[in-house]
């Protein structure tokens, strides 16, 4: 029985424990509602205790194969021991070739204790990555692999002796089609995304526009935005303008731990892929999912706005009394202080 088959077998025998226990949603809600109540300290776990030092349990879900931030989001998170990584999950495109790009550097990062879930497929596009997995295949994964995605979020939602955070850093394809699945799973997680653009114009627009992850799939952003969890997000108002430049940089390429190195060698085949050699020189892209990494354990360095925010039929993430209330880091306090952190964080040895 190879991975893949043992994936599949995982998720039917969880599947049936989890409708022998019906009372582990009211615990899990009550444990939910104390860590929300409790005041956090300044720079601490967002929905941690003051003093706690227990890691919260994450599910990452990832467009990663496309953008090279979501590489440098991955990476970062699995040298976060504020977070304790269950499951990370591939949503549009080749899910397939995301997947084995997650499982490739969760192998070198010795963490295949880690649970990949592949999300439903769609039209493929450009792999700027492609080069980096030609020769790796999900079948030599040593973890588990489930062919499922939407139905391993599900169970390890539900499964949880305590409340998960899901960290989207893509269009929110696979976690609506969770969603649909088992509407609960709202009632006992949170989101925290990189998604939306409020008011900072980005690039060169002259006002906020529709932002990528929520505008690829509307339905599935809005089903994500109706679903009644607390749901964080930083738009691109805060997290499109973060970058690691000059020394910080020329740090990371010099970095000896293996993660990193792998995470450096992705960046220079994307680069080449795509025509963007100067870059590598001396400076990263902008890197706007490691911002929603940052927020599932810390709110340091950023000022906070509860926004009610709606989803306009072309994408755009607007402000507006038929919205929804969602925390959003509208503005930063030191983004510098976080870009230095960020750097600190990626050339330490794994936890």
């Amino acid at each position: 029985m190879n991975c893949l088959q043992r994936g599949v077998l995982a998720a039917a025998i969880l599947s049936a424990c989890l409708s022998a226990a019906p009372s582990l949603a009211g615990q899990t809600q009550r444990e939910a509602n104390a860590l929300q109540s409790a005041e956090p300290r300044k720079g601490a776990p967002r929905g941690q205790c003051t003093g706690s030092v227990r890691p919260l349990r994450v599910i990452l879900d990832t467009d990663i194969g496309g953008d090279i931030d979501d590489t440098w989001a991955l990476v970062m998170l699995l040298k976060s021991p504020e977070l304790d990584c269950k499951l990370v999950t591939t949503c549009t495109g080749d899910t397939t070739y995301r997947a084995r790009l997650v499982a490739k550097l969760l192998e070198i990062a010795k963490r295949t204790d880690i649970q990949i879930g592949i999300g439903p497929a769609q039209k493929s596009e450009r792999q700027p990555q492609a080069e980096w997995v030609r020769d790796y295949g999900l079948s030599s994964y040593p973890g588990t692999v489930h062919v499922d995605g939407a139905g391993a979020l599900v169970a390890a939602v539900m499964s949880s002796p305590e409340p998960v955070t899901i960290v989207a850093i893509g269009p929110f394809t696979t976690i609506a089609a969770a969603l649909r699945r088992e509407p609960r799973i709202a009632a006992r997680s949170r989101i925290v995304a990189m998604a939306g653009n409020i008011t900072k114009p980005f690039g060169d627009a002259t006002k906020a526009i529709p932002e990528f992850n929520v505008k690829i799939d509307v339905s599935a952003s809005r089903a994500v935005f109706a679903a009644p969890w607390d749901v964080t997000i930083t738009p691109l108002d805060t997290c499109g303008s973060v970058k690691v430049v000059g020394d910080a940089y020329r740090r990371l390429v010099k970095a000896e731990d293996p993660l990193t190195a792998a995470l450096i060698e992705n960046y220079r085949v994307w680069c080449r892929a795509l025509g963007r050699e100067t870059w590598f020189a001396d400076r990263s892209s902008i890197l706007f999912d490691t911002v929603a990494v940052h927020l599932a354990y810390s709110e340091e360095h950023l000022f906070f706005e509860n926004l009610t925010l709606t989803i306009e039929d072309d994408g755009l993430t607007a402000v507006s009394p038929r919205g929804r209330p969602v925390r959003t880091a509208t503005e930063w306090t030191d983004r510098e202080a976080f870009q230095a952190s960020l750097v600190d964080r990626l050339v330490r040895g794994t936890h």
